[in-house]
């Protein structure tokens, strides 16, 4: 079966921005060498990534020019590199066009096909986008939050997930320090269960 994991850098009051300009480049966050290696570790070992619209068109302004930047630091260059080549599943009611290693699916089946999705995969399956997780959470389908934490308390600005929703239990899982951004990962208690294949 597959895990939808849910990975966000968030402030210390779970904002993922401040500003609705910083498409993922905030100078609240302290990303260097150490965490950004830990990202590209991370990232190389999910199965697929499944990201909305606003997410995956961020990351593909970017990343393919920046996999092959040789005045980028190597560390980034790599995890451009595991970007480009992860497969994607992009979720989009608008965009008709694929990128590379890319399959669009949108339209009021679109939950079903995910569900379909999380248990035809071996893995982890990376979730980008609040809009997409809130979705998945409230269809008990999002089965771990993979935090980075950093040390700033934004105010204002757009939170981890789009909208106000029914108390979660969570199980902390893992956890861990990168200089002053700390990691958290949890258990969604109330995601249901894969259903399991049919047995001769």
């Amino acid at each position: 079966m597959g895990r939808f994991v849910y990975w966000m850098n968030v402030s210390l009051d779970l904002l993922i921005e401040h500003r609705a300009d910083e498409d993922g480049g905030g100078d609240w966050l302290r990303i260097d060498e150490r965490l950004h290696r830990e990202f590209n570790k991370r990232a190389d070992r999910l199965t697929v990534l499944v990201q909305g619209r606003r997410i995956f068109e961020i990351m593909e302004d970017f990343w393919p020019a920046a996999s092959e930047d040789p005045t980028m630091p190597e560390h980034v260059r790599e995890y451009g590199r595991i970007w480009m080549t992860k497969p994607k599943i992009l979720v989009s009611d608008t965009r008709t066009t694929n990128a590379p290693n890319t399959t669009t699916i949108g339209g009021s089946d679109t939950i079903g096909r995910l569900q379909a999705l999380r248990e035809q995969t071996q893995g982890d399956i990376g979730v980008g986008g609040a809009t997409l997780a809130t979705h998945l959470l409230e269809a008990r389908l999002l089965d771990e939050l993979l935090l980075f934490t950093h040390p700033s308390i934004l105010g204002s600005g757009r939170p981890l997930f789009d909208r106000s929703i029914d108390p979660i239990e969570l199980e902390l899982i893992e956890q861990a320090r990168y200089g002053q951004v700390t990691l958290h990962r949890y258990a969604v208690r109330s995601a249901l269960p894969c259903k399991q294949p049919p047995t001769d």
